[in-house]
């Protein structure tokens, strides 16, 4: 054998323990992956279950009629299944008069969120060199830590004097408080987005409001996401701000008519909780649809680009 041979047979033999790493390392790497993390899916397990349990014994007894709401059972499925609670609520709350409150003030306290932090976070994050818009965001990071209790009574003074004790005033406060959490939300995401883009935009003759609104604003779409739902959260769940600020019994909010027919509700678990679960209802559904944009948005909000 040559020694030219002999150098192609070692050649070939090392190419081949080099395929056999390589075809191992995936096997390992993709083992490793599937490793299961036990403490942590059983602590996930347990907090699923503390929801889950009470959602299931919400539903079960909505749709359960007076007699079996007061069997004693509550983990029994409805036999025969029953719409009356749903119908007593509806009509004995006004449901569709506090709902569509409801859906006004936290529908425009989400637009208005979400339009004034993203403005606000673009100027902040485009002039973070200046003091003053510096110093702003470290002002409107201070407010987080101040909740509505602690100002509610010159808040009830200032909106009564403004006319603003009703529906819209609700919904500028709701703006308001919201509005620190989502700038440093948005300030975050900015950060991660390249300033050439909008160099290029101007390049091209792009004004400053034009770049936000054709460029930036889109990109934002991720982070929208999740301060909407935040927002929408805080805004549909809210029963304080209203219960305060809002002065006509008749423009109160879905959670503040439940709680003024509470009464009602004592002895009628089945209307009680079917009042529930029409109220909980949509925080629900736009929790299931837009839930995978809240990590999505807070994790590339979270890494710098």
């Amino acid at each position: 054998m040559t020694t030219q041979a002999a150098l192609a047979i070692e050649d070939i033999n090392a190419e081949r323990v080099l395929d056999g790493d390589s075809a191992r390392k995936p096997a390992r790497s993709r083992f490793a992956m599937e490793r299961v993390n036990w403490p942590g899916t059983i602590v996930l397990i347990l907090c699923a279950v503390t929801v889950l349990i009470p959602l299931y014994v919400t539903i079960s007894t909505a749709f359960k009629t007076q007699g079996q709401a007061v069997d004693g059972n509550a983990f029994s499925l409805p036999a025969p299944w029953s719409v009356d609670g749903f119908t007593a609520a509806w009509e004995l709350t006004n449901f569709p008069r506090a709902f569509t409150i409801s859906l006004l003030v936290t529908a425009f306290s989400v637009a208005g969120t979400i339009i004034l932090a993203a403005l606000a976070s673009f100027a902040i994050s485009r002039n973070w060199d200046r003091k003053l818009f510096r110093y702003s965001f470290y002002y409107l990071l201070a407010a987080m830590f101040l909740p509505f209790p602690v100002v509610a009574l010159p808040q009830i003074q200032l909106t009564g004097l403004a006319g603003l004790d009703n529906p819209v005033g609700v919904t500028i406060l709701h703006i308001m408080f919201q509005l620190s959490f989502s700038i440093l939300l948005f300030t975050a995401f900015l950060r991660s987005i390249p300033g050439e883009l909008e160099e290029s935009a101007r390049i091209d003759g792009a004004t400053t409001w034009q770049t936000f609104w054709r460029l930036i604003f889109p990109l934002l779409a991720p982070m929208s996401a999740t301060v909407g739902i935040f927002a929408f959260l805080a805004s549909w769940n809210d029963f304080m701000m209203p219960s305060l600020i809002i002065s006509d019994p008749a423009s109160q909010t879905l959670p503040v008519v439940q709680n003024i027919f509470q009464t009602q509700f004592s002895n009628n678990y089945n209307v009680s909780f079917a009042s529930y679960l029409m109220a909980m209802a949509p925080a629900i559904i736009v929790y299931l649809f837009t839930q995978r944009w809240v990590m999505e948005g807070v994790t590339q909000g979270a890494v710098k680009g």
